[in-house]
């Protein structure tokens, strides 16, 4: 076990993450530097993290089950695609270098934050051809693909992928933000829960580190949902842009 104050530590960052989880996603660009400055080598900080924030993940899904009402055919067609997605990356994590997507993470991030500043205006011009067209059009084709590559990206290294999973779902699904908030919760959950599966059965973990990261992020989860729940949407697009483009800085630096 890790010295108590090193350990209170992790147990608090955690929390942190869980919570920033739940309200936007990042949370890994808490913990995962914490991690590295007590010393954990990167690639076991980064599965011991991924293990530890994935039951954080499945309890921001739950503290979000009312927004998810009514969205269950939406949930299940784009789960599989964060599955596959999830899968696809943690083996890519294994067998490629750790630079090869490291270096393109402040694009990806940064692809997040404009989707998300666009989100609106593209909206609403969405919402205009469906009303101008005969019935109710379902969701996009394009989301199944784009919600596998951020699965994709998640399964590898995670930070900021809930910023990316909002732009995605923000400009091609016709909800609020608080539901598709509900929705990237179940989506990141299961990435997290299937490369963690990939990582305890192939690769180093920490597990005292998983356990703090668990605990924590379980918590901060559920204060997180209490709390986001009750941001307007402007507010919570505004932490969402905040948190993106500190996730930039933070990998450009």
């Amino acid at each position: 076990m890790p010295p108590l104050l090193e350990a209170a530590a992790i147990l608090l960052a955690g929390v942190a993450a869980g919570g920033i989880n739940t309200v936007v996603g990042s949370g890994t660009l808490i913990t995962f530097p914490t991690l590295l400055a007590f010393g954990v080598p990167p690639v076991t900080a980064n599965v011991s993290n991924n293990i530890g924030l994935a039951p954080g993940s499945v309890s921001g899904a739950i503290g979000y089950r009312r927004e998810l009402v009514g969205q269950r055919a939406r949930v299940l067609r784009l789960a599989s695609a964060s599955l596959i997605g999830g899968v696809v990356g943690a083996v890519l994590l294994l067998v490629l270098p750790a630079d090869a997507f490291e270096t393109v993470v402040p694009v990806l991030i940064g692809v997040g934050v404009l989707m998300v500043l666009l989100q609106p205006r593209i909206s609403r011009a969405v919402a205009s051809r469906r009303r101008a067209a005969a019935g109710v059009r379902p969701d996009p084709r394009w989301t199944w693909p784009a919600t596998l590559a951020t699965g994709v990206y998640g399964g590898y290294f995670g930070a900021a992928q809930g910023v990316i999973l909002m732009g995605v779902l923000g400009i091609g699904i016709d909800e609020s933000l608080q539901r598709l908030n509900a929705v990237k919760n179940v989506l990141a959950a299961i990435v997290n829960g299937v490369a963690g599966l990939v990582f305890v059965v192939v690769a180093d973990v920490d597990w005292w580190i998983v356990l703090l990261i668990a605990v924590g992020s379980v918590v901060g989860a559920q204060l997180g949902a209490a709390f986001g729940r009750r941001l307007p949407p402007a507010a919570l697009r505004a932490v969402i842009v905040v948190v993106g483009l500190v996730a930039m800085a933070g990998f450009l630096l």
